[in-house]
């Protein structure tokens, strides 16, 4: 028995909102729920099986809800959106993804894209050191990027110190041209992305010559105390539990560290040992220390790299157990 549910909709600019550009987010949705949405005058009718229409009429409220609180959806909100109603997550949903954190150069707000997220911005606020660990695509290093950018623009911090450890991912440094500092400042690329994003080039070129950022290798680091920085360690499943001792231990008066990466991403030499797995155990309880776990539905980038992830970790899982029958 097909059953029918109606929500009504303030205008046309919502029900674009809403919809997506040539309804590609209402295409989605009617695939993913299993279920009609016709929108006329605006009305919207959503027809389909009892159980299809109340999870859908749950999810459009969840839309709307963000919409009215001044957010442009796009395709990945809503892919987001409907894993967490489905999970029973979808709590406090608007409240947490309106909440506007910086604004990046061009005026654009920044706010949390996921609940995962909200939660790890609001780790860096409360606590000294936060380890933000998960896969590819979580706003991992742009969010400790803005925190503490803001951090800076507040004056509660002096300067901003950005650090990765420069491991050859495949690749040999030695071959690539110029001193330690160029052939090491491709992996320090996504760090200036970030940083451009929120200050521009100049001011960004600005604050470097005047030491108030420093972006450099790991290896910079050592014998070092940085009292009043925001300190972050991107990439740091790349550490060995040395070299995470050597950066944990820069940590000077009236500073915070954020530590970032992807434990199933080490790219250290076979045998080696990663300080971002090791200090988990080690750390673990300490008060002002906190560990955030970003998980697939924290992805903000194209849908398509869950499904890719995805498929990596079946293929890690099939040959762990062909393995283990050998």
């Amino acid at each position: 028995m097909r059953n029918e549910s109606k929500l009504n909709l303030k205008d046309k600019e919502e029900a674009l909102n809403l919809f997506g550009l040539e309804d590609v987010n209402l295409r989605f949705l009617e695939e993913r729920l299993g279920c009609q949405i016709v929108f006329r005058s605006e009305e919207m009718t959503i027809s389909g099986e009892e159980q299809q229409v109340k999870l859908a009429e749950a999810v459009l409220k969840q839309l709307l809800d963000l919409i009215r609180k001044g957010n442009t959806l796009t395709l990945a909100d809503v892919t987001y959106v409907v894993s967490q109603v489905e999970e029973g997550s979808a709590k406090d949903m608007a409240q947490n993804l309106t909440h506007i954190i910086a604004t990046t150069q061009r005026g654009r707000p920044i706010k949390p894209k996921t609940l995962g997220q909200a939660k790890y911005v609001k780790a860096i606020a409360k606590d000294s050191l936060v380890f933000g660990i998960g896969p590819a695509g979580t706003g991992k290093t742009y969010l400790a990027v803005v925190m503490a950018v803001k951090a800076l623009r507040a004056k509660e911090v002096n300067r901003i110190v950005l650090t990765r450890p420069a491991v050859e991912a495949g690749e040999k440094l030695g071959f690539l041209p110029g001193d330690l500092q160029e052939k090491v400042n491709p992996y320090l690329r996504p760090l200036y992305d970030a940083l451009y994003d929120l200050l521009g080039p100049e001011t960004t070129a600005r604050y470097i010559e005047k030491g108030t950022i420093e972006i450099a290798p790991l290896a910079y680091m050592r014998g070092r105390t940085l009292d009043d920085s925001f300190i972050i360690l991107d990439e740091a499943q790349n550490t060995s539990p040395e070299q995470m001792k050597m950066f944990l231990t820069r940590l000077g008066f009236a500073s915070k560290a954020v530590v970032t990466g992807d434990i199933t991403q080490v790219d250290l030499p076979r045998g080696n040992y990663s300080g971002l797995i090791e200090v988990q155990h080690i750390l673990k309880g300490i008060g002002d220390i906190s560990f955030h776990y970003f998980t697939l539905d924290d992805i903000v980038r194209n849908p398509l790299v869950q499904s890719i992830i995805h498929a990596y970790d079946a293929q890690d899982i099939k040959e762990d157990k062909q393995s283990g029958k050998d």
